[in-house]
C-alpha cells in the first residue's frame, strides 16, 4: 500500500467518523450542558482518550484477532504491513466472515433509516420508502436469507459471520432506542441523575455509536493503525464539534442522508468484497466524498434559512460555558 494510497483512506475515514456520529455529538453537548464543571473535564479529557484508543483503537484490533486467531495480538495489529505470505493467506481465508458480517450490519443500519427513522427527504424516493415502514422487516429478513443462501455455498462461517452481522445490528439498535429515551429523561428539569451518572451514559452512548464506523472502516481497510488513525482523527472533530459549534452543524439537516447513503454503499461493498469480488480500495473513500459532496449544497441553502428555538437558545448558553471550559486545557 502506497503513501497516496494510505492518506486517502485515513481522509476516508475521518469524514465518515465524522458524518456518522453527527448525532453522537449533539446528544454529547445536550447532557454536558447539565454537568458541572468536574465532570465536564473528565468527560471532555479522559472520554476523548478512551473514545480514540479504547473503542476506535482497540475494538478493531480485537474484531481482527477473533477473526484470525493465528495472527495473535501483535500479528493483529500489523498484519496489513506484513511481507510474509502466510500472514497474508491468513487474513485473505478470514476476511470473507468478517466482511460479510460488518456489511449485513451496515446495510440494515440503512434500511433502518430508509424505512423507519424520520428524517429530512434529500432525494426522490425517500419520503415513499418511509411510507412503506412496515416492510422494513420483511426486506432485512430477505436480504439475510439470501446471504446466509449463497455464503453456505462457499463457506459456512461466513453464513455465521451473517447472523453474527444481524445479531449486532438488532443489539446495538436496542440500546440506542433505550438512550434515546434516557436522554428525554435527562433533559427534564427534575432530573435527578448525578454528574457521574451521565458520564457513564455519555460514555456507553459514545461506544454504542462508534460501532457503525468502526466496523463500516473495514469496508476502507483491514489495517488496524490506518483505522486508529482515520477514525481517531474523526472522533477529535466529533470532539470539538461538540464543545464549540454544535448549533451550526444542526443546521446540515442532510448530513445524516449522506451518512446513511453512505452507510449502505460500504455495506454493499463488504458484501461484494466477501464473495471474492474484488473492489479497488479508493472506491470506498471516493464514494464517501462523493455522497456527503452531493448533499452539503442542499445543507449550505439551509443554513441560512435556520432558526434555533428557544430550547436550542437555552441550551446554547450552557454549552459555551463547556466550550470555554474546554479552552482551559
Amino acid at each position: 500500500m502506497d503513501i497516496f494510497s494510505s492518506l486517502l483512506i485515513i481522509a476516508g475515514l475521518s469524514l465518515f467518523e465524522t458524518i456518522s456520529s453527527v448525532d453522537n455529538a449533539i446528544i454529547n453537548a445536550e447532557v454536558l450542558s447539565r454537568m458541572g464543571q468536574k465532570a465536564r473535564k473528565w468527560f471532555l479529557w479522559w472520554g476523548l482518550l478512551i473514545a480514540v484508543f479504547v473503542v476506535r483503537g482497540l475494538l478493531p484490533w480485537a474484531i481482527v484477532w477473533a477473526t484470525v486467531p493465528s495472527l495473535g495480538p501483535i500479528g493483529s495489529l500489523t498484519a496489513t504491513f506484513s511481507n510474509d505470505p502466510h500472514v497474508h493467506d491468513a487474513i485473505e481465508k478470514a476476511a470473507p466472515v468478517l466482511l460479510v458480517g460488518g456489511g449485513i450490519f451496515l446495510l440494515f443500519l440503512f434500511f433502518n433509516w430508509l424505512f423507519l427513522e424520520k428524517k429530512h427527504y434529500g432525494i426522490m424516493g425517500e419520503r415513499f420508502f418511509q411510507r412503506q415502514g412496515v416492510w422494513f422487516f420483511a426486506v432485512i429478513s430477505v436480504v439475510l436469507a439470501a446471504i446466509v443462501w449463497f455464503a453456505l455455498q462457499v463457506e459456512s462461517l461466513m453464513a455465521f459471520g451473517a447472523v453474527v452481522g444481524s445479531t449486532a445490528f438488532f443489539i446495538t439498535h436496542g440500546f440506542k432506542e433505550n438512550a434515546e429515551k434516557q436522554e428525554q429523561e435527562l433533559m427534564k428539569e427534575d432530573s435527578k441523575l448525578s454528574d457521574m451518572s451521565m458520564v457513564f451514559f455519555l460514555m456507553i452512548i459514545d461506544t454504542t455509536f462508534s460501532l457503525d464506523s468502526v466496523l463500516g472502516a473495514f469496508a476502507f481497510t483491514l489495517s488496524v493503525p490506518l483505522i486508529l488513525l482515520g477514525n481517531g482523527l474523526g472522533a477529535i472533530v466529533v470532539r470539538q464539534l461538540t464543545v464549540s459549534n454544535i448549533d451550526r452543524i444542526r443546521k446540515y439537516i442532510y448530513l445524516k442522508n449522506g451518512a446513511m447513503y453512505s452507510i449502505g454503499v460500504l455495506g454493499v461493498v463488504m458484501v461484494l468484497e466477501s464473495f471474492g469480488h474484488h473492489i479497488p480500495e479508493w472506491v470506498s473513500p471516493l464514494t464517501t466524498f462523493l455522497i456527503v459532496g452531493y448533499f452539503y449544497p442542499n445543507d449550505h441553502r439551509n443554513t441560512h434559512r435556520y432558526k434555533p428555538s428557544t430550547h436550542t437558545r437555552l441550551v446554547n448558553r450552557e454549552r459555551c460555558k463547556v466550550q470555554i471550559f474546554s479552552h482551559s486545557f
